[in-house]
C-alpha cells in the first residue's frame, strides 16, 4: 500500500548536509542549501566551476575524493547527486543505517526524502508534492505564486525555488511551453522549419548582477520554458535550481579550451540544439550584450538561420555600485559615467580603451573584471592626470550575500585591496560618487 509522504519544513541553519557528487545536479541543490544556511559538505573527486567558485569564496568545504562512510559523521541530511546506481545505493545505505534523511538523484523510490517545487513570498512558504509528478508539482507551485504575486505586488523570489521532486537524473515527460514562440528580432534569421523538422529558438538572457530576484519577468518565464540552458559561471545557482527536472545544463565554464575556441563551442552548442527543436537559453550573468559576447551568439544563430530573443538583464556596471550605496550619477557631483573593462592591462597592445582619455574625464569611471590589473590601472590614471585622492569603491559579489565592499583612494586602492582579500567578481567605482551618499 502506497504512502503519502508527511511534509516537513528542515532549519538546516549551522547544521552538515552533505552532498556527494560534484556535477550539475549538484550545481543545482546547493545554491538552494547555501541559502538555507547549511554547512554544506561537498564530497566529489572533480568538481563544476560553479561549484569550485563556491569553495573559493569560502562557502562549503570539499573534500576531492570519492564517499566514505565517515563523511556522514555528524550529517542531518545527504543529497546523493551522481548518476552511478551502485555508488548512489552505497550512499544511502550508510545513511539508512545512521538514520539520516537521503535525497537521491538518481532513484526517488531508493529515497527517504523528496524535494517538493517549492515557493516563498516573505515568511510564507509553500511546498508542493505532486505524487511524484514533478510537472504536476510545480503547475500548482507556479499557480501559487502567481497567486501570491498578484495579491501582494511583488514577484515571489524565483532564485528560491526548487525544481521539483524528482531530480534530474530522471525520465519525465516534457512539459509543455507557457506560450508562444518570442519573435525575431531584426537580423536573426526567418527560417522556422528546416529540411528534417522544426526550427527551436534561442534566447540570450541576462540573469543580473547577482541576486536572483533581479531577473527580469521576461527571463524568468524563458528559463522556465527551457529545454536546455548554457549557463555562465556567473549566473545566481539560486536560478539553476528552479530549472525542470528534465532540462539539459551546459555550464559554458566547463568547456575545455581557449577562450576563443570556448565560444565557437558555444555557438556550436546553441546552433545545434536549436536545430534539433529545442527550446535553448543562453543564461548570462548581467547583461548579454555589455562584456558579454552575445552579439557573437546571435549572429553565430542567425548564421544557422536559428530564431534569437535577446532579454537584457541589469547590469552590475550600475546594479552593484547602487547595492554599496554608490550613485553612478548625482546632480551636481557627475553629469556621465564610463564602463570600462580592465580584463587587459592598459599597456597591452591589444587594449582597446584609451585611459589617457578617461584620465582627464570628470564623471564616474566603473571598471569591470579589472581587479587583477588595478594596480597598473591606477597608475596609469593618475599618471595622465586622474587626482590621486580621488574616491574609489571596490564591490566584491555585489547584490549578493557575499557582498564585501571597500572605500579608499585611487593612490592606495590597489594596496588595500591586496590588504582586505578582496577578489573576484568585483566591481571598481572610481569618481566623487562614492562619496555623495556619505553624511
Amino acid at each position: 500500500m502506497s504512502t503519502s509522504p508527511y511534509p516537513l519544513g528542515l532549519r538546516l541553519a549551522g547544521r552538515r548536509v552533505v552532498v556527494v557528487g560534484g556535477g550539475a545536479v549538484a550545481s543545482r541543490r546547493v545554491p538552494a542549501l547555501l541559502d538555507a544556511g547549511a554547512d554544506v559538505l561537498l564530497v566529489a573527486p572533480e568538481v563544476t566551476p560553479a561549484l569550485q567558485a563556491h569553495v573559493d569564496a569560502g562557502r562549503l568545504h570539499w573534500r576531492p575524493r570519492r564517499f566514505t562512510p565517515d563523511d556522514l559523521d555528524g550529517a542531518w541530511l545527504v543529497q546523493v547527486a551522481v548518476d552511478d546506481p551502485l555508488a548512489a545505493a552505497s550512499v544511502s545505505a550508510v545513511a539508512a543505517e545512521r538514520r539520516i534523511f537521503c535525497v537521491r538523484a538518481d532513484d526517488r523510490t531508493a529515497a527517504t526524502a523528496w524535494t517538493p517545487a517549492v515557493t516563498r513570498h516573505g515568511p510564507v512558504t509553500v511546498a508542493v508534492l505532486g505524487g511524484g509528478d514533478p510537472h504536476r508539482a510545480m503547475g500548482v507551485r507556479d499557480a501559487v505564486r502567481e497567486l501570491l504575486a498578484a495579491r501582494t505586488g511583488p514577484l515571489v523570489d524565483p532564485g528560491e525555488v526548487d525544481s521539483g521532486e524528482v531530480d534530474p537524473g530522471e525520465p519525465v515527460a516534457d512539459a509543455p511551453l507557457a506560450g508562444p514562440p518570442e519573435p525575431m528580432p531584426a537580423g536573426s534569421g526567418d527560417a522556422a522549419t528546416r529540411p528534417g523538422g522544426p526550427v527551436g529558438r534561442v534566447s540570450l538572457v541576462g540573469a543580473g548582477p547577482g541576486d536572483p530576484e533581479l531577473i527580469t519577468v521576461k527571463g524568468w518565464r524563458l528559463l522556465t520554458e527551457a529545454e536546455v540552458v548554457v549557463a555562465d559561471r556567473l549566473v545566481p545557482g539560486l536560478l539553476l535550481d528552479e530549472l525542470r527536472p528534465d532540462v539539459e545544463l551546459v555550464d559554458a565554464a566547463k568547456i575545455p579550451y581557449g577562450p576563443s575556441r570556448a565560444q565557437e563551442e558555444i555557438n556550436r552548442i546553441l546552433v545545434d540544439r536549436a536545430l534539433a527543436g529545442k527550446v535553448v537559453v543562453r543564461l548570462k550573468g548581467g547583461d548579454p550584450y555589455v562584456f558579454g559576447r552575445g552579439g557573437e551568439e546571435l549572429l553565430a544563430c542567425a548564421a544557422a538561420g536559428v530564431p534569437v530573443t535577446v532579454v537584457p538583464g541589469v547590469t552590475s556596471a550600475v546594479a552593484v555600485p547602487a547595492a554599496a550605496g554608490v550613485p553612478v550619477t548625482h546632480r551636481a557631483v557627475a553629469h556621465e559615467f564610463t564602463v570600462v573593462s580592465g580584463h587587459v592591462a592598459p599597456d597591452s597592445p591589444v587594449s582597446l580603451v584609451r585611459w589617457e582619455a578617461l584620465a582627464g574625464l570628470r564623471g564616474t569611471l566603473v571598471v569591470l573584471m579589472g581587479l587583477k590589473n588595478l594596480a597598473a590601472i591606477a597608475d596609469t590614471l593618475t599618471r595622465h592626470g586622474r587626482d590621486a585622492a580621488t574616491p574609489v569603491a571596490v564591490i566584491q559579489e555585489g547584490t549578493t550575500g557575499g557582498q564585501r565592499s571597500l572605500r579608499s583612494t585611487l593612490g592606495a586602492v590597489a594596496a588595500d585591496v591586496v590588504a582586505a582579500g578582496l577578489r573576484p567578481p568585483a566591481i571598481v567605482v572610481i569618481g566623487d560618487v562614492v562619496d555623495a551618499l556619505t553624511p
